[in-house]
């Protein structure tokens, strides 16, 4: 077991969400000041006019200062799918998982475990290290007399499942923050929908004619935050979704050759 913790150590180590999250912070925020709220993109180049006409970027800057925040979510999102998706790739190994599973499973068949641990250092990635811890241990349970045939095949498949618990934080760290920014992007989306439905029904209170400017910013305020709120959720949601059938994909993998490898020791002791 001290070989497998040694290895999570090595490989465990990803990108902190802490971190991205502030750095996407400081990048909304100078995107918001700077490039969307860019004097070149209003009315007599003053940012407290209306948008020129066609300019999408200062409509946007007109959503208000709940747009940096949902940004913020939207870039963290884009950042951590990235890190999953390289983190991901490596805990696959640097070949094909199907081909290996099927390497693996002759290698048993034929009973040839230093062939079979010399595809694991190959192959490398999660699936490779539980796989070589499993085939360490049937090595070492083989020379065993203390034992019975059923007690050795419970070490081994305990082996699996304890090597296998060790691996899968490696793959799922930082999921947890992207299913919480599903539910954040959505939730800053409309409260920034409700912030700018309050400026306009405030413009439209107004004695006299309504404040035709203040209600033109309400609206953009609302429909602009509405839209960067669903499309920040839903990126979320279809890169959480993906990366967990990924990780459901391996942790099959790691199943299906456990099983063989408890299957070949039933089969030949």
């Amino acid at each position: 077991m001290k070989t497998n913790k040694s290895v999570i150590l090595k490989t465990s180590n990803g990108v902190s969400a802490g971190i991205v999250i502030i750095v996407c912070f400081i990048l909304a925020v100078c995107f918001f000041e700077f490039v969307l709220g860019n004097p070149s993109n209003f009315m007599d180049n003053n940012p407290d006019n209306h948008p020129l006409p066609g300019n999408y970027a200062g409509t946007i800057y007109k959503g208000g200062y709940i747009v940096p925040v949902v940004i913020t979510l939207l870039l963290t999102v884009i950042t951590l799918s990235v890190e999953r998706f390289i983190a991901i790739s490596r805990s696959k190994g640097k070949k094909g998982l199907m081909g290996f599973v099927q390497t693996i499973k002759k290698d048993l068949e034929e009973g040839n475990l230093d062939a079979a641990k010399a595809a694991c250092k190959e192959q490398q990635g999660s699936v490779a290290n539980v796989v070589n811890a499993a085939l360490t241990r049937y090595a070492d349970v083989e020379q065993r007399a203390d034992q019975t045939k059923e007690q050795k095949m419970v070490i081994i498949q305990k082996e699996i499942e304890e090597s296998t618990a060790l691996e899968l934080p490696t793959m799922e760290q930082n999921l947890p923050v992207i299913a919480t920014i599903s539910t954040l992007g959505t939730l800053f989306g409309l409260l920034g929908t409700v912030l700018g439905m309050i400026r306009s029904f405030a413009a439209l209170a107004n004695a006299g004619a309504p404040d035709s400017v203040a209600l033109s910013t309400g609206i953009s305020e609302a429909l602009v935050n509405t839209a960067l709120g669903i499309a920040t959720g839903a990126m979320a949601i279809i890169s959480y979704n993906y990366f967990t059938s990924k990780i459901d994909n391996i942790t099959y993998a790691i199943d299906e050759i456990g099983f063989s490898i408890v299957q070949t020791f039933a089969a030949k002791h």
